[in-house]
């Protein structure tokens, strides 16, 4: 047990402090309460604490957030691509930092957290409210892992709810008449029925392709970070294999034809990475605006559209959740359900259907 002790002070007076043995066997000191019983019932928090294997050292919850934060970004960085690092480090500096750097990890509470994240709420994109959650959370992680503090205050907090997108997809007739417009038909094609990300499709070399087999081997990818292309992992890490259709033959020949094993199947005129065209001026904004013209009913669409359309081509000829979330390269066949639930054909019927007909093989009708 500790022990607690009065002392003097010139300005204050009478004081109190606190001397117990911390877990590690060192001696903590605590000192600066008014009331003697406040310094006990202190005492005695310690060493339920204690107990419990859930002491915190006070000058240990004093470190700010500013100094965890930085040391969680240099930490992360080596983990994460470099289009994620840029928006987790934007969403520290715009966002984290200015609110709670100057705080010490002791001081924040699950109220103020939430009151902010309702706030922020109001003004930003679930998106960007979603990021500064994680990275509050993930900062204050640590400091419970470091003993800092023994609860995370910014976990299992309710952010405003994502809208759900109105996603555009394309028939097979609309991806042939939307290829024929563009400056970039086999590319269009090649995205439309493989699924791959527009940064994995630009990143693709010859010798990421066998041609034999119709497959691609998804390694790297090109992203945006501050208006320049850079080339770094692959979303989530996740190096896969994608099969594409024979029909794509022709235009994956094409891509390949005339280029060194390290070349890249696609590239702008420049010969630098291309780009997606989404400006008004851009090259698939035109097609798109030729292919609109000559059928009214032709929705815009965007390059990333076009792997929403590969998802439901390959559901419409049958292809299950699994298939799918191993073509588009999604984390977990959960998120493909999500995103894609609307699209896959309702199975019950199905189920019941060959429930019978396996009954009927395996009694036969004599028996029923």
């Amino acid at each position: 047990m500790g022990t607690v002790k009065a002392y003097s002070t010139k300005t204050k007076g009478r004081l109190y402090e606190v001397w117990y043995t911390k877990p590690d066997g060192a001696r903590g000191h605590d000192r600066g309460f008014k009331l003697k019983r406040d310094a006990e019932a202190h005492l005695a928090t310690v060493e339920v604490s204690k107990l419990k294997g859930a002491y915190v050292n006070r000058s240990d919850a004093k470190a700010t957030v500013s100094a965890l934060g930085i040391q969680w970004l240099e930490q992360h960085r080596p983990k994460i691509t470099a289009s994620s690092y840029h928006s987790v480090e934007s969403a520290w500096r715009i966002h984290v930092k200015p609110k709670w750097g100057s705080y010490a990890v002791g001081a924040i509470t699950k109220r103020d957290v939430q009151a902010w994240l309702n706030e922020l709420g109001e003004k930003r994109s679930h998106t960007t409210v979603a990021r500064v959650r994680d990275l509050l959370a993930g900062i204050l992680d640590h400091a419970v892992e470091d003993n800092r503090i023994t609860k995370n205050p910014a976990r299992d907090l309710t952010i405003k709810k994502k809208p759900i997108p109105d996603e555009v997809f394309l028939s097979h007739a609309q991806v042939g008449a939307l290829a024929r417009t563009s400056r970039h038909p086999d590319l269009v094609l090649f995205l439309a029925y493989t699924g791959l990300r527009w940064g994995e499709a630009t990143a693709l070399r010859v010798r990421n392709v066998a041609p034999k087999a119709r497959r691609v081997n998804i390694r790297e990818a090109v992203a945006e970070v501050n208006g320049k292309a850079v080339l770094g992992r692959v979303k989530n890490h996740e190096r896969r294999t994608v099969a594409y259709p024979d029909f794509l033959d022709a235009a994956v020949t094409a891509a390949c034809t005339g280029k060194g094993q390290e070349d890249r199947l696609w590239n702008s005129e420049e010969g630098g990475y291309l780009r997606p065209g989404n400006a008004a001026s851009g090259w698939f904004a035109g097609a798109v605006k030729r292919a609109q013209s000559a059928d009214k009913t032709f929705r815009r669409v965007t390059p990333h559209d076009l792997r929403h359309t590969a998802a439901s081509l390959a559901i419409s000829a049958g292809a299950n959740v699994k298939v799918i979330q191993r073509m588009l390269g999604h984390k977990s066949a959960k998120v493909t359900l999500d995103t894609y639930a609307a699209l896959f054909p309702d199975d019950l019927n199905n189920v019941v259907d060959a429930l019978s007909r396996q009954r009927l093989e395996q009694l036969g009708e004599t028996d029923l």
